[in-house]
């Protein structure tokens, strides 16, 4: 039976971990996967403008020995031309798999139910699984044992902390939340996160207060404004002007890296000189986009993890 990936929010910390050494293993040994997708086309299909999630998966799907058919909506919703229902019925018919980037987590859902191959989140409103599988690989690949890692998130609550919170506490992680008033986190996917952390040994922060990331291995940031948002610049920086990651703010939690999943408003969300130091894994996070989501590719389309 097929096996979309979502959300992880169905996912065991014995397959993540699993899918987590699977990455590890592929980067590692790349020669022995070339042909892991050999007679494979992936078709991915993009509600949404992307430069890590586009190339990421077109060159590891090469590197894969698979083929990979992007298909641009150019920047609007799938609806309305052709039921998603539809869509996701027909492409099954030639592809092996479906990565979707779209702006409703339903949208996804409707692929999935219609379709009779493996639907990938490749970003919703709701969740980035494949960030977060390449944040927590990068993570990983620094610290080790994620049992030990303390990491904090400082900026909007959105999709791609969401998948960090459950991602991260399912593997174990501490993950705090600090974000301005008004901006939090689902209360849904925190109460969701929170049983997991019980289950797996994980622990969840939620705060607005800047001194709960104290002691943090990492800080990690995101954009203040995410697509298709219109709120003015002056009234989003009235609002997170203080939660702003630099090197005082480094300096004050002790932390030892900072993240961020890019795009990068460079000395708004985070000091143009912090990406650029030695204290920055940006790049290393950007580079594991593809790893990740080889792994998912491999571990959906053969069952390998």
């Amino acid at each position: 039976m097929k096996k979309d990936l979502l959300s992880f929010t169905d996912w065991s910390a014995k397959d993540l971990n699993a899918l987590l050494q699977l990455a590890i293993t592929i980067k590692t040994n790349p020669a022995d996967y070339r042909q892991a997708l050999a007679g494979k086309s992936i078709v991915a299909l993009f509600e949404k403008p992307s430069l890590r999630t586009r190339v990421s998966f077109d060159i590891g799907i090469n590197k894969l020995g698979g083929h990979l058919v992007y298909l641009d909506s150019q920047s609007n919703k799938l609806a309305g031309r052709e039921d998603v229902k539809d869509m996701g019925n027909n492409l099954a018919c030639w592809a092996d798999a479906i990565v979707a980037r779209v702006f409703a987590h339903s949208t996804l859902e409707e692929l999935a139910s219609a379709a009779k191959v493996p639907v990938i989140n490749a970003l919703c409103d709701m969740y980035h699984p494949c960030q977060a599988m390449a944040d927590y690989l990068t993570l990983t690949e620094r610290f080790g044992d994620l049992s030990k890692v303390k990491l904090a998130y400082i900026g909007d609550g959105n999709n791609v902390t969401h998948s960090l919170m459950i991602v991260g506490v399912t593997l174990g992680c501490e993950v705090v939340v600090i974000t301005p008033p008004g901006y939090e986190v689902d209360p849904a996917i925190v109460t969701l996160a929170q049983q997991k952390a019980e289950q797996n040994g994980g622990k969840l922060v939620i705060s607005n207060d800047i001194e709960t990331a104290n002691g943090a291995n990492a800080l990690y940031t995101d954009t203040w404004i995410s697509m298709g948002d219109d709120t003015p610049l002056e009234t989003i920086k009235q609002a997170f002007g203080k939660y702003k990651i630099d090197e005082a703010m480094m300096q004050s939690t002790g932390a030892q890296y900072v993240m961020h999943c890019q795009p990068a408003h460079r000395d708004l969300e985070i000091s143009g000189s912090l990406i650029d130091s030695e204290q920055s894994i940006l790049m290393q996070q950007a580079e594991n986009r593809m790893h990740a989501q080889n792994a998912i590719l491999v571990h959906l389309l053969s069952g390998a993890a």
